[in-house]
């Protein structure tokens, strides 16, 4: 089925021979037959989910994929970030193998980002490199993990320590498969599209302020416009820094140092992603205003957005200084320094900024107030 332009926006990633677009639309997903043969794709698809979307969508993918000539196969992991690890890996490496898999098939990852980060490292690194196209069904997915080339599980140490870069053939967002997910996880989503206006577009942030009730109740024009700009803000970072080189990627870590820290306390199980990137923004915001002059303003205005959209601040039993301690174990530290994304304005940020240890155990203190 070809695709209707009346009802997508196609976002490019710019990075030469390896450019890809991201197809954003609602009701697109019976078209991703028809794109893996506009790319060029033949052999056999293997599609990797995860039972819940299995269900949900798998028929649908299946069937577009026969119609255009593709054999399918279906594997699993199970549904959780704690099942984006190792052990996950390697029994998609054992299914994979079994079935004879070459590198001129594809893979794809069907899912939210757990799936769509464990599929994009399996066929990174089987056969050192398959064919793959993700297919995001969760909004965190759809504006965050499933654009830029990220890929990889976590270690018990933290969070995305064993991983790799690797650019999907294309992304297809099916704004429609969102309607099958529960509140949380769509503000969970919510969260990394406020990081997207924070750091790059004071527009999108507006948006969000005036729309988020919309966008949680499905709207899918705001949908649709928010998904694709966010996109866009993140498709432009990774065309100048794909591999995290000058620092201009970092940008995108706005809120995940402090959040990753308490997600890997909560063992991946007490927090949804974005649940704790929103903390992190907070503290993040905190932090600006001490070093890099984020107005007072901006960030009440940053705390109350997160605050309306429902946001909890508790970080539980877990002291300041064990979540200062984890924000040392992020893959970003560098000659035992961890370096902060800070805001400078509503819409612009700043990274690779050093944090006293005070000030950290500060904006925690903060976040406990909030409480």
């Amino acid at each position: 089925m070809a695709i209707s332009n009346e009802r997508t926006v196609e976002i490019p990633v710019d990075l030469g021979n390896r450019s890809y677009p991201v197809i954003v639309g609602h009701g697109v997903l019976d078209s991703i037959g028809h794109l893996m043969v506009k790319h060029s794709l033949e052999g056999r698809a293997a599609v990797i989910s995860n039972q819940v979307v299995m269900d949900l969508f798998g028929e649908k993918v299946e069937e577009s994929l026969r119609q255009s000539g593709f054999e399918t196969t279906f594997l699993t992991i199970g549904d959780g970030e704690e099942f984006k690890n190792l052990d996950s890996a390697q029994k998609l490496y054992d299914d994979l193998l079994n079935l004879r898999i070459e590198r001129g098939d594809t893979v794809i990852g069907l899912g939210g980002g757990v799936v769509g980060d464990i599929a994009g490292y399996v066929a990174a690194t089987l056969l050192r490199g398959i064919n793959f196209i993700q297919v995001p069904t969760t909004l965190l997915a759809q504006v965050d993990s499933s654009v830029g080339g990220k890929v990889g599980v976590n270690h018990k140490s933290g969070k995305n320590l064993v991983g790799t870069f690797y650019q999907p053939r294309f992304v297809l967002a099916d704004t429609a498969t969102l309607e099958s997910l529960p509140e949380n996880q769509m503000r969970s989503g919510l969260a990394e599209i406020i990081k997207c206006g924070c750091i790059g577009s004071t527009d999108l942030f507006q948006l969000v302020e005036t729309g988020h009730r919309e966008l949680l109740n499905l709207d899918s024009g705001i949908l649709t416009g928010a998904i694709s700009s966010s996109c866009r803000i993140k498709a432009e970072i990774v065309g100048i820094d794909e591999r995290d080189l000058t620092g201009e990627r970092a940008l995108l870590n706005f809120g995940h140092t402090v959040g990753h820290a308490i997600e890997s306390l909560s063992g991946y199980t007490g927090y949804l992603h974005g649940e704790a990137v929103a903390i992190g923004m907070i503290a993040a915001g905190f932090i600006g205003t001490k070093m890099t002059g984020f107005a007072q303003k901006d960030f009440e205005r940053l705390v109350a957005l997160l605050k309306e959209a429902g946001f909890q601040t508790d970080i539980g039993d877990f002291s300041a200084d064990e979540i200062l301690d984890h924000t040392y174990t992020d893959k970003k530290v560098a000659a035992g320094k961890v370096a902060y994304v800070l805001p400078e304005r509503i819409g612009s940020a700043v990274s690779g900024r050093e944090v006293p240890d005070e000030l950290v155990l500060n904006a925690i203190g903060f976040i406990r107030t909030l409480q």
